[in-house]
């Protein structure tokens, strides 16, 4: 998990000599002292700035076990910024997250270096299964995703929107196992690949998501009907075993279903499918007249 505060100094000499302090290896292992006092599975993993005129945008990442980590991340951040005053009293602390982290927005920081949990989800789907299951050919997969996924979403100027409604299934998830389900913005960050393979006979479908933020602990995980789903899942609570082991496998859930997801829309939009499935299945007339009489 990452956090980003912004913080502010009289010129660009400071900030750039602030820079040169938290980059300097030498550095690490005491500001890693500092930052990990604050929680028992809070680790600062790195950090990384990036200047603009005379502020200076640090972001951490840290792990942070079986929580999301926010609340986790921003201690162990406070921590450091009350450390740094010492050696650099004329810093001005504007603000503990300055959009730098990227919360909660489409971020290219995100999308190139990760938030949370990175998955690469794949599967091999055989040809006789794409024609008979899905109704469709691996040659109309492929090109569908490159001229949809790919090239539609580059002339769109698509941020992580390389797929057909990764979003759909991250945000049923989140709601339903008590996740922040406004982080849906950067955790269906996500590129759908297809490709032909064994000589054109089968497809090899995978989803890569970089920044996917779950936890098994904490927030909404608590609540009730959201605990029992992720006892459902077998990820509830914190690994005794191995701190981090339950949210990673949760994300790994979410790639999973994302990818089953992207398999089953395209499919129906190969097949010229969509629309008839919509008006087949879709209750609003129903629901509709209820309401009326």
């Amino acid at each position: 998990m990452s956090r980003a505060p912004c913080v502010r100094f009289g010129n660009a000499k400071r900030a750039a000599d602030l820079k040169l302090y938290l980059e300097d290896p030498d550095n690490f292992e005491t500001l890693s002292v500092v930052f990990n006092r604050s929680s028992r599975f809070g680790r600062l993993q790195g950090i990384k700035c990036a200047i603009a005129g005379k502020n200076l945008y640090i972001r951490f990442t840290c792990s942070t076990g079986d929580a999301m980590g926010m609340n986790m991340v921003s201690k162990g951040v406070q921590n450091v910024l009350d450390f740094l005053q010492t050696d650099f009293p004329d810093m001005d602390v504007i603000g503990i997250s300055g959009n730098y982290c990227s919360d909660k927005k489409p971020a290219a920081v995100n999308w190139i270096e990760g938030r949370g949990k990175s998955v690469v989800c794949e599967a091999t789907i055989k040809g006789d299964v794409v024609r008979k299951v899905l109704k469709t050919s691996v040659e109309s997969l492929v090109e569908l995703n490159m001229l949809k996924n790919l090239t539609g979403s580059a002339m769109a100027g698509a941020l992580g929107g390389f797929n057909a409604h990764a979003s759909n299934i991250v945000a049923a998830i989140y709601i339903a196992t008590g996740q922040d389900p406004a982080q849906n913005v950067e955790s269906s960050h996500c590129i759908t690949m297809m490709e032909a393979i064994n000589d054109g006979k089968d497809l090899h479908v995978s989803v890569t998501m970089p920044s996917i933020e779950v936890g098994t602990v904490g927030g909404g995980t608590q609540l009730a009907s959201q605990s029992a789903c992720l006892n459902l899942l077998g990820v509830k609570g914190a690994s005794k075993e191995t701190p981090g082991a339950n949210s990673r496998m949760l994300a790994a859930i979410v790639a999973s279903a994302v990818l089953a997801g992207e398999l089953s829309l395209m499919s129906a939009i190969a097949a010229g499918q969509l629309v008839k499935s919509h008006m087949k299945y879709n209750r609003s007339t129903k629901d509709v007249s209820k309401a009326s009489s």
